[in-house]
């Protein structure tokens, strides 16, 4: 009995000097956060030589602490001993990034992260330029790195399948390639009834052009319509919008430009469900993986649920609408269900991702990651990135782009070295619709409560099945808890079918 106590006393203790750890990395990690948000957000445009030097130091801290042997030794001890199922849970997440990291020099990792600092301005500069010329060379540098940190990781390994890991642990890539097959398969044809159709939609409902400072105080009212916590967040401008934080502070950028005030609204809704699904991971779990979103295609689910589920449905625009008018009276004439149908519309020669409808959004997602996988593979040639993406264009979506910035220089990703990262996007999207219709089954239907702008059951509903958890489970199971069945394409393509059937009267849909 004694014994047993004394066992048991060890393994707290252990425990607890593992988790004090585990809370260092990830407030290194979490300073190293905010350095990458001013960089993209506020930081002079001369500040890059200092803070690739200062994310460097930081990365480095932070592989030190992770792959030192006293975490190895930790992990050793606890995977033997009888732990809590979150004990369990944040010792496995932590087991798995030691093992990769400590498979990886710590040269390398601060090699890579310096390039992908110095990467950022030179991609905004060569899209300002419209020259893909300017950053080939330091793409270029970003590949060879990534191609020698997957090696070192699994040798014997697809090089691109082990970096598509780092962003989804525990989802295969062959899953991603069949979902992205799938969606290729049943899309095309529907996106071609639609381009067919004679259906006469309102295109034109956001026609005009809107002041920057209004459009903010829109973007404002957006948030404060879905909920957003100020307290804990913030709103900004950014090249490319995106959120990061942590529970305590998860801030969302946007922009605007001045004849899209419908792209503003619906990036911000974009970032705010990302925002909302960090509000919603548990305080207490602040600095372990339970208190961390579960990976990208859990996080993207939240943003396209909230920016397509809600902020694209026909309530939305009728609780939202008059908001809109307040801020803009040209508006006025604009009745709810034209708005409804311009947010909706499929476009024929769209060639920018982020204002993609839903249904030619995912062949984007194709082209990117046909590519970015040959990239990685050798199959594709640096300086043949231009031609291969104007190329996939004109063959996948009938449109080729006449210039690098609206081509292959328009996504950020590549500039921090965030090879693996696309397929999650359509991966979200698909589980946006399988949790949502989830969510509906337990909750009734969800217009009347948009329609009036309650948000609190559907949000609640997301706090119980997916933020609270943090990364107690792994996606496979988290989705089954939440859900009741694995990963599936089956509820996106039911909703996609059902609404743009109706609203461009496709009698086959």
């Amino acid at each position: 009995m004694a014994t047993d106590q004394a066992q048991s006393e060890a393994a707290d203790d252990s425990y607890a000097a593992f988790e004090e750890r585990v809370r260092r990395i990830a407030n290194v990690s979490n300073a190293s956060g905010i350095l990458q948000w001013d960089q993209e957000v506020v930081m002079p445009d001369e500040g890059t030589p200092a803070r690739a030097q200062q994310l460097s130091a930081l990365s480095a801290i932070s592989h030190e602490l992770l792959t030192a042997d006293e975490t190895g030794e930790l992990l050793e001890e606890l995977e033997d001993s009888d732990l809590e199922e979150d004990q369990a849970a944040v010792v496995r997440e932590v087991r798995r990034k030691y093992d990769r990291e400590t498979s990886v020099p710590q040269e390398l990792v601060e090699e890579i992260s310096e390039t992908t600092t110095n990467a950022h301005p030179a991609w905004k500069q060569a899209k300002e330029n419209d020259d893909f010329e300017e950053f080939a060379p330091v793409l270029e540098k970003l590949v060879e790195l990534k191609r020698e940190y997957a090696e070192h990781i699994d040798p014997d390994a697809d090089p691109y399948e082990v970096l598509f890991s780092d962003y989804e642990p525990y989802i295969d890539l062959e899953t991603a390639e069949r979902v992205l097959e799938r969606l290729r398969e049943e899309l095309v044809p529907l996106i071609d009834a639609v381009q067919d159709s004679d259906a006469d939609l309102t295109t034109d409902a956001f026609a005009g052009e809107f002041d920057d400072d209004d459009q903010e105080a829109l973007a404002r009212d957006v948030l404060d319509s879905l909920g957003y916590d100020w307290g804990r967040g913030r709103l900004d401008t950014a090249p490319h919008p995106f959120s990061s934080g942590t529970q305590f502070d998860a801030r969302v950028t946007t922009r605007f430009e001045e004849d899209d005030l419908l792209g503003s609204i619906t990036s911000t809704i974009h970032e705010f469900g990302h925002a909302n699904y960090t509000l919603g991971l548990p305080d207490e779990g602040y600095g372990t993986p339970l208190g961390e979103a579960r990976d990208l295609s859990v996080h993207e689910s939240q943003s396209r649920l909230w920016e397509n589920h809600v902020g694209r449905s026909r309530p939305f625009w009728e609780q939202f609408l008059p908001t809109a008018r307040e801020r803009f009276p040209e508006l006025e004439d604009v009745s709810p269900e034209a708005a409804y149908e311009s947010a909706n519309q499929v476009y024929d020669d769209n060639l920018i991702r982020v204002e993609a409808d839903e249904l030619t959004y995912h062949l984007h997602i194709v082209i990117r990651f046909e590519i970015e996988r040959d990239l990685i593979r050798g199959d594709l040639a640096v300086d043949d990135v231009p031609e291969a993406w104007n190329d996939k264009y004109e063959e996948y979506l009938g449109v080729r782009p006449e210039t690098d910035a609206e081509g292959c220089l328009q996504d950020i990703h590549w500039s921090h070295g965030s090879f693996g990262y696309f397929p999650t996007y359509s991966l979200g999207s698909v589980l946006a619709a399988q949790l949502y219709a989830a969510a509906e089954d337990e909750l009734g239907d969800l217009d009347d409560d948009i329609r009036e702008g309650d948000f609190e059951a559907l949000n609640g509903w997301l706090r119980e099945n997916v933020h609270r958890h943090g990364k107690r489970y792994t996606t496979p199971e988290l989705i089954e808890r939440a859900t009741g069945r694995e990963l599936t394409a089956d509820p996106f393509l039911e909703y996609v079918t059902s609404k743009y059937g109706e609203l461009y009267g496709l009698e086959d849909y």
